[in-house]
């Protein structure tokens, strides 16, 4: 049996799920991370490559990916969990 794949919103890679940091949008229309994987709402997936991260924090792209607001600090805790796990 397969993993489900998903693409990264900055490389557009297909790549096992469980490699990616799923993002979602609230009821309040903003993103968070969504740890689980599971919360309800829209969701998008980002890579732990720090090319990754770093071209969609230069373009905002899980803004762009979700249509929704993202807090300042979303991309650096993105960057925080990929240096404690990496």
């Amino acid at each position: 049996m397969s993993l489900p794949q998903r693409m990264c919103i900055a490389c557009r890679r297909m790549t096992d799920k469980r490699s990616l940091t799923r993002l979602r949008v609230t009821p309040e229309n903003t993103v968070e991370i969504d740890l689980t994987g599971k919360k309800n709402g829209r969701g998008a997936y980002i890579c732990s490559l720090p090319e990754c991260r770093k071209k969609a924090r230069k373009y905002d792209l899980a803004a762009k990916a979700l249509n929704a607001v993202t807090s300042p600090g979303l991309y650096d805790e993105l960057d925080s969990m990929a240096e404690n796990n990496g």
